[in-house]
This record gives structure tokens, C-alpha cells and sequence, in this order.
């Protein structure tokens, strides 16, 4: 697919803020040459200047003729998806065009619907304009292709879930959705329409996974989702917590529904379904309907009590057979490790559920997983999806292993394609008397925490379409690398990866040019300050790793107390962070925070417990996804040395000045609603040490609302600085601009937003979609604006300085043009970019050449001008752009335009111009104005 794609539909929530700027923004001279004086020109300073921070400075009232800043006029500005795709993401439903089998849509738990064409070779997303990603269901319609229908939110219960806002349906195959309604639904594991009719649909809603309330229950609409009714719910008080895991109709007979209740609820520190959610009441189980819905039997004959989640699936062949997969809490469970349930399992009826069979016990963490399948051609030909993809040839008695050599573990959604049995071969004589082999269809399309994979032989052999930047990333790091700086990073479930910004190719950023650095679920990653090939990485519940890409070496080096003492706690995610002012310490944080040095091969122990150590949240068994009362955010002041920061999950912070000596409890000093709440983020300020932000969460305990407050007093007080960020926007990340004290950029769960007067009014920016935002960093020489999202892998918006420059005096203006990057001129290899097809994923390079930032006020029908000359004064260059309002970018590319070229007798046009200094001019209508910028060549290159 075109990664470009990725961001190329600008979000349908737009919201329009008046905006009070900040003082002139200052200017770090290590990013830009001295430009020639401008009527709207920016003083030069270095993040390390002397002079007193924008902070301290007497804020100007905005000019009467300072414009709205709103969305669209951010929308030029576009960052771009660099990958990688190699590792795919977590699937959560897949569905087929059933007239055309080389179309089909991939469902994403965090990264939107993808619509394929070609048979898998590229994918597009389709579902960007809308306002959440998070997806749990996706179904065509039998009879009409073009109509599709999609459950936002993800049911498979992980501690990362995203959720959603109801159902959406497109009737022209995905080009226009419309939200037709459920939208307290959240989330969303099953849809399934009718054989003829397709505006009749059947939804299973799980509901919301923290809170208790909403919509959930099994839902109907039979007038393509203009009105619903709650056709299967649990009795009061229980369906407060009680939704529907599936439903399946009866091919034959679609007024036959099978659906599956199945109570369940998370807590910061626990995971409960089943009878333990609803006071031992046994409200769950598998409902028969043989009227539409209308009425209801609980189907219990054979069937275990005290159920969990349960799978469905009928027989496309033999209808009477109906199959499910339960989760039985009946004589006791098993650890997460063991396949084997005590009561749960594989369940088999013949006779449409009257009466059933268990035929295996195999039922492997069934809150994840659940999935059964069954061959549309062969009823004994069973799937079951668990960590691995199992296979059973005897409806379901013995399954084998042998369908999963090079696939992802963790399975989540199994396509089969009808009507892909190959033909019988001609019998040989030795055969004579065996029975015909059963029909197997062939093509199988497999969803994982790895992505989508392809089989044509009945699961014998797959293909990976690592075609769909999906990554889950958790927390991104940056180095210094040149001309392209690296980005290291952990995704869930995909190890840590490192991987270039750019590369010198027009290939672009491929799979191939990623390299992973192990782990299991992946988060934080520091560089090694003295050794480019050594890398420190962190997995679930503080495994510490170091790796040395150059010789193999991984070493384990996590923390563990003297025999006989308490276990040190750490979190699913826990912080691991390089220190600004003494390279190679690093600081872990668990319930203590650490101090590793040597390499990370010995540590201290700096702090004391900083949690509220609740015995009763601290004891969850399983993965370390429920993992409580630790250390969440920890961060080090870049002013000063010995300055932590350290925030809790269960609602603590904490401050020390002096590397662990003493710390400060500021918990109490929070205002409410964020005192108490789960500490997600912790952002020190670059130009005052005194100054800190805190992001805190409380979306685990049903509060959506958006938190981020700041100190200008180490934490003695503090002040809002959500604004106006969207109610329903849970924080992940704040970062101040290194340079512009006012300028901040907030990762929320729908996406990314920046202010530029200090939290006051939020604006949405890099036409990135309504993506979980995780991370975000800003690279100190090149002022990118790296994005780390959990669901589209990495965008990277290069050069936000015109953002620090921005002012109410610049937005007044007619016109302006800001400051330009020096730049480095190569040239790009051509490889093999136009012969190796289409199936291959390209991350964008970064343009070539120099950035040309420009502002417009208003639309006047002028054309953006920009002539470029030599210090000398001769012309080179002259770029034209349509004078949309707000920002516009152009680059040019370091090659004379053709308007001062000669194409024959000339030089040649596709030579770089020499290294120097130049100018570039901006012309709008009768104003203009000029900003000087330098260019380099690389070593060797002869210039025209």
C-alpha cells in the first residue's frame, strides 16, 4: 500500500477555538541559520539561553484581527507513516466480499478498517474519517457486497482495549459510513446479517469493560439500523454487567439465532467474568431463538454451568450441527499456561442444540481468545483459535498442531472461503476400496497479534501480508544517528524494534529495514550513549534485557531482591528511562525506582515503596497485565541533575531533588479529579526546572474525561491545562516544546493534539486519525514531531518549528513565512522502487530538499510564490502553491526548476545545486518577504 495513505484523510471532528498565543517563539540556532531581518522576523535563542523563559514572560492580549485557529487550517501540514508493518497488529475480525472473493476488510483493535482489492497484494484504510478506530466487528452483507457494517470497539477484554461508539454501516463498500446508532455500546464482538436482507442485522455488545451500565445484550435492527431493539439481555440487576459474546444464525433458516451472554469486568488491578461478576449467579450460557428473537431457550443439556465467554458456530453444510467453545468456571479453573479447562471446552450438538457433547476440554484462556470455526464444506472439519490456530479432522475429539509454522501466536479471527474444495483427484489402484478424503476448503484468512496471513492450503502454508501498519506501540525513543535519526520502540505483543526516520533510497522505509531487539510484549528502549549497536529494552513486568546487535549478546538484567525478601512489583509497562545528565545511568521504575549502571549490570535502589502497597490490588495472577500499585510515569527534569518525577497507577507522586535521596509526596497537593487517579504521563519541563506537567487517567474506573495539570512550583500547586480537549479523550501523553514553553502536544486516545497557549484551546494536527496516541517526541536537531500510536504504528510530522514560531502577530497577517531548516542534500538510490510491485509496504521518506513553511490568513485567490536565489542574487528555483488558508508547505528539491533551466544544452537539471547559503521569498499578493537557509552537500557529491 502508499504509506502516505495513512494520513491522508484529515479527522471529520473539527473544533473551533480561539487561540491566545504565546511571545515571540524563540529560535534554537542549531536548527536554522541566522535569517535576514523580516517584518514579522523571531529572535534567536538555544534551549540553553540565559534570558528568562517565555514562562516568566508577561503574556500579550491577542490583536483584535488574530483568526480563529481551527483544524482544517492545520490540515496541509500531514505527517507521515513510516511503519513499520512488519510485525502487523492485533485483528479482531476479518470479512469477505462473497462476489468477489478478492475483495476483503480487515478489522483492527486499534487501527480502523483496511480494504483490500488485489487479493491482499495492498490495503487502504477506509475507516479514517470517522471519530474512533478501536474495531470489534465487521460484516458484509450476503445478498448486497456493498453493504458493510462495522462494530467500533474491540471484545476481547485486554487490559489495552480500546472502545468504541456504536455501529456503522456504508452501503457503496466502505467510500461513506454512517453511524446508525448503539453508541454506548463500546464494545462490539460480533455482527451478522441476514442471508437476503440486508438491512436486517443481528449485533452482539459486549458492552463497556470498566464501568457497569450501557447498552449490551444481543441487538436487532431489521431497517438497516434506523431503530434497534434489545432482543437478549441477562435479568436486572445482572445485565448491568452481563453483554452478548456472539451470535450465529442458522444458513438454513435465518430466523434460527444462536447467542451467548457472558458477564465480565475489568478493574485497574483485576479481571473478573462469569458467575464472580454477578454474585454467583449463573446468568451466562448459549440462548436458541427460532423466531427471530422473539422469544428464547436457554440451551443447558450437556452444557457446563457458571459460564464465562463463549464462541459459536454452526455448520454451513450440515446446519444441525452447532458448535461452541465455552468457558466453564465449574470445578475450579486452570492457570493461563494449561489448554485444558476442568468443565469448559469444546461442545458439540447434532441436533441444533437440543443436546450437547463435550468432545474436548481444550479451552485455553478463553477471555482472549473464544473463537470456533467450522469448514463450510465438512462439519468434522473444525477450527479453534488460541494461542495457536488448532485443527480437528473428527468434529472436534483430537485436534492437531501442525497448522501454525510461521504464524503470529495469538488468534483472533479465521475467515474460511467457501467454495474452494479442490476437485477429486482420479483414483489410483491402490486406493481402491478407501473411502474418498472429506472435503477441505483451501483458502483460509487468519487475524493475530502479528497482522493478517493467507493460506491456500487449507492452513498448511501461509503468507504474511505485512502490508498494514497496524503496530501497537507503546513508547518510542529517539538517538542522533545522521542524515536519519532511529526510532526504537516496544508494541504489545511485538517485541522492541528499531528502525530508521528515513532512509537513502526511493524505496522508502521498508519492513526489511526494521531490526528487532527481542523482548515479548514490548515497551521502553534506551540507546546506549557509547555503542550505536547496543540497545537496553523492557517487556512485561520490568524484564530488562540489553542486546548487542553487533555481536548477538541479550543479557536479562532485571532487578531481583535478596533471597527472602518482599518480590519487587513491576508493571505491564514499567518506565525505563536514559539519563539527560549522566550517560549511561539508567532509572527503572517498579514499586521503587531503580538506578542502573554498569552497563545495567548492577543497580540501587534509590526510593523507598512510592505506592499505597493495598495488599488487597497487589496479588493478580496471570500475564502481569493486572499488575497494581506501581510506578507508571517516571521522568528526569532536563534542567536539572537529580530531579525525578514519579507517578503511580494507584494515584501517588512524588518528587526528589537530589537523585533518590528524599522524596516529596505531592499527591495531596493534585486538585480533584485527578488526585488518586492513575498517573499516565509525567513531562518536566525544557525550560524550567520548577515547571512539570502531569497527565492522569481515570477511564478504568468509568471516568473518560481528559486530565493534564501543571506545576510552576515543583508541584506545590497546580492549574488545569486540559482546555477544551474533547470530553470523552482519555490522556497518554503531554510533551512541552523544547524551545516554546506555550506549545504543547497531548496523545489522547483519539488522536493528537497540540496548544499554543499552554493547555488553554486544543487543535487536532497531522491529519493523524482518531488513532490511540501513546507517545510523542520531539527530535532536538531536526525539531521532527515523532508519533508513536498504539494501532498505526509511527508518523513523523517533520519540522515543527514553524509551530513554535507561530504568533498572534504572524496569524494576522496576510501571509508569512517562517524560518527555513538547513538541509543536507543527497541523492536518493534508486534500488529497485519501480520493478519489485505493489505487495510491498513503503514507510514515506521524509521530502527531499528544503521545507518551505507558509501561513495564509484568508483565501484572497493568490497564488503561494516562493523564489529561491544564491546568495549572489541569481534565481534557481521559483515553487508555486494554491493560497489556502492556514499552513501550507512546499519543498524544493535542491535542482534548478525548469523556468531557469535550459532542458537542452544546459547542465544537467537533475544535478544538486552547490553548497551555500540561499534565500528564499515568499510572494503573496503585494506582500513579501524573505528567510535565508543553508545547504550542505554529502561528501563527494559534484554539485552543477
Amino acid at each position: 500500500m502508499t504509506a502516505s495513505r495513512f494520513f491522508s484523510i484529515h479527522c471529520a471532528l473539527i473544533l473551533l477555538v480561539t487561540v491566545v498565543f504565546s511571545l515571540l517563539a524563540q529560535e534554537d540556532p542549531l536548527h536554522r541559520t541566522q535569517a535576514k531581518p523580516s517584518p514579522a522576523g523571531s529572535p534567536a535563542s538555544s534551549p540553553e539561553s540565559t534570558t528568562p523563559p517565555l514562562a516568566a514572560a508577561e503574556t500579550p492580549s491577542p490583536s483584535p484581527a488574530t483568526p480563529q485557529l481551527t483544524d482544517v487550517l492545520f490540515k496541509n501540514l500531514k505527517a507521515r507513516s513510516i511503519g513499520p508493518a512488519v510485525m502487523g497488529g492485533r485483528v479482531s475480525d476479518i470479512a469477505l466480499d462473497p462476489h468477489n472473493p478478492f475483495v476483503f476488510y480487515v478489522g483492527l483493535a486499534h487501527g480502523g478498517v483496511f480494504k483490500t482489492e488485489d487479493n491482499g497484494v495492498s490495503f487502504d484504510p477506509i475507516f479514517d474519517k470517522q471519530p474512533v478506530l478501536s474495531i470489534g466487528a465487521v460484516a458484509v452483507a450476503p445478498s448486497d457486497s456493498t453493504v458493510i457494517w462495522v462494530g467500533t470497539g474491540e471484545a476481547n477484554d485486554r487490559n489495552s482495549s480500546g472502545w468504541g461508539n456504536g455501529v456503522y454501516r456504508s452501503t457503496d463498500g466502505g467510500e461513506n459510513w454512517q453511524n446508525v446508532g448503539l453508541k454506548e455500546s463500546r464494545a462490539i464482538g460480533r455482527i451478522v446479517v441476514h442471508a437476503s436482507k440486508p438491512e436486517v442485522a443481528y449485533v452482539a455488545v459486549s458492552g463497556h469493560l470498566w464501568a457497569d451500565g450501557g447498552e449490551r445484550g444481543l441487538f436487532k435492527t431489521t431497517d438497516g439500523g434506523k431503530n434497534w431493539k434489545l432482543i437478549l439481555q441477562a435479568p436486572e440487576p445482572h445485565n448491568a454487567r452481563t453483554g452478548c459474546s456472539d451470535v450465529a444464525l442458522d444458513p438454513a433458516s435465518p430466523e434460527t439465532v444462536y447467542a451467548a451472554l457472558y458477564p465480565r469486568q475489568r478493574t485497574p488491578w483485576s479481571f473478573t467474568s462469569g458467575p464472580g461478576v454477578t454474585g454467583g449467579e449463573d446468568v451466562g450460557g448459549i440462548f436458541k431463538s427460532i423466531n427471530g428473537g422473539t422469544s428464547w431457550k436457554k440451551l443447558t443439556d450437556g452444557l457446563p454451568g457458571q459460564t464465562g465467554r463463549i464462541g459459536l458456530a454452526v455448520s454451513a453444510s450440515n446446519p444441525r450441527v452447532v458448535m461452541a467453545v465455552v468457558q466453564s468456571y465449574e470445578g475450579g479453573t486452570s492457570s493461563i499456561d494449561d489448554l485444558r479447562s476442568k468443565s469448559g471446552g469444546v461442545f458439540r450438538s447434532e441436533n441444533g442444540g437440543e443436546k450437547w457433547t463435550r468432545v474436548s476440554a481444550i479451552n485455553p484462556r478463553p477471555f482472549y481468545f473464544s473463537q470456533i470455526r467450522i469448514d463450510p464444506a465438512n462439519d468434522q472439519r473444525v477450527y479453534l483459535l488460541q494461542y495457536a490456530l488448532l485443527v480437528s479432522d473428527d468434529g472436534g475429539k483430537n485436534f492437531r498442531e501442525d497448522l501454525s509454522d510461521k504464524v503470529h501466536p495469538d488468534c483472533h479471527a479465521l475467515l474460511i472461503q467457501p467454495g474452494t474444495v479442490p476437485p477429486p483427484k482420479p483414483p489410483k489402484p491402490e486406493d481402491k476400496g478407501k473411502p474418498p478424503k472429506p472435503p477441505v476448503c483451501q483458502r483460509l484468512l487468519l487475524g493475530t497479534d502479528g497482522g493478517v496471513y493467507q493460506s491456500f492450503a487449507a492452513g498448511k502454508g501461509w503468507e504474511h501480508l505485512n502490508r498494514i501498519p497496524a503496530g501497537e506501540f507503546y513508547r518510542i525513543t529517539l538517538d542522533d544517528t545522521k542524515p536519519y535519526f532511529r526510532i526504537a520502540g516496544g508494541l504489545q505483543d511485538n517485541e522492541n524494534w528499531v528502525g530508521p526516520s528515513g532512509v537513502q533510497s526511493k524505496e522508502g522505509i521498508r519492513n526489511s529495514d526494521w531490526i528487532s531487539l527481542a523482548g515479548g510484549d514490548g515497551f521502553y528502549v534506551v540507546f546506549d550513549p557509547s555503542d550505536r549497536d547496543v540497545f537496553y529494552a523492557e517487556s512485561q513486568e520490568g524484564e530488562v534485557h540489553r542486546i548487542n546487535l553487533r555481536t548477538g549478546e541479550l543479557r536479562q538484567l532485571r532487578p531481583e531482591p535478596h533471597e527472602g525478601q518482599p518480590k519487587y512489583r513491576f508493571h505491564w509497562n514499567s518506565p525505563l528511562i536514559g539519563s539527560v545528565h549522566k550517560p549511561g545511568v539508567i532509572y527503572l521504575a517498579g514499586n521503587h525506582v531503580f538506578r542502573l549502571t554498569d552497563r545495567a549490570e548492577k543497580y540501587a535502589v534509590i526510593s523507598p515503596d512510592l505506592t499505597r502497597n493495598d495488599p488487597a490490588r497487589t496479588t493478580a495472577t496471570g500475564s502481569g497485565a493486572e499488575n497494581y500499585g506501581v510506578i507508571f510515569s517516571l521522568a528526569e527534569s532536563p534542567k536539572r541533575a537529580g530531579l525525578l518525577w514519579a507517578g503511580t497507577d494507584d494515584g501517588r507522586l512524588w518528587v526528589t531533588e537530589n537523585d533518590g535521596g528524599k522524596w516529596t509526596e505531592l499527591t495531596d497537593n493534585l486538585p480533584e479529579p485527578a488526585r488518586g487517579q492513575w498517573v499516565t504521563r509525567i513531562e518536566p519541563s525544557h525550560t524550567d526546572p520548577n515547571v512539570a506537567y502531569v497527565a492522569t487517567s481515570a477511564y478504568r474506573t468509568g471516568d473518560d474525561r481528559p486530565m493534564i495539570l501543571r506545576t510552576a512550583d515543583l508541584g506545590k500547586t497546580w492549574q488545569p491545562v486540559v482546555g477544551d480537549l474533547p470530553a470523552n479523550a482519555p490522556v497518554e501523553v503531554v510533551r512541552e516544546d523544547l524551545v516554546n514553553p506555550k506549545l504543547l502536544y497531548a496523545g489522547t486516545h483519539f488522536g493528537l493534539s497540540a496548544s499554543f497557549d499552554q493547555g488553554t484551546h486544543w487543535i487536532r494536527i497531522g491529519d493523524v486519525p482518531a488513532v490511540r496516541v501513546d507517545d510523542v517526541q520531539i527530535h532536538p536537531r531536526t525539531s521532527d514531531l515523532v508519533i508513536g500510536t498504539h494501532g498505526r504504528s509511527i508518523a513523523i510530522l517533520d519540522d515543527t518549528v514553524p509551530f513554535r514560531e507561530l504568533t498572534p502577530e504572524i496569524a494576522a497577517k496576510p501571509a508569512h513565512l517562517f524560518s527555513v531548516r538547513s538541509v543536507t542534500g543527497a541523492y536518493l538510490r534508486p534500488d529497485f522502487a519501480d520493478w519489485n510491485g505493489k505487495g510491498v509496504y513503503r514507510g514515506a521518506n521524509p521530502p527531499e530538499g528544503a521545507l518551505f513553511t507558509v501561513w495564509v490568513k484568508d483565501f484572497t485567490g493568490e497564488e503561494i510564490k516562493i523564489a529561491v536565489t544564491k546568495s549572489t542574487g541569481q534565481p534557481v528555483a521559483n515553487l508555486k502553491a494554491p493560497g489556502a488558508p492556514g499552513f501550507t508547505r512546499l519543498n524544493w528539491d535542491l535542482r534548478p526548476t525548469k523556468d531557469v533551466s535550459i532542458e537542452y544544452g544546459g547542465d544537467d537539471p537533475k544535478r544538486l545545486l552547490p553548497a551555500g547559503d540561499y534565500t528564499a521569498e515568499l510572494s503573496f499578493g503585494t506582500l513579501k518577504m524573505k528567510q535565508n537557509f543553508h545547504v550542505d552537500l554529502a561528501e563527494g557529491i559534484t554539485p552543477r
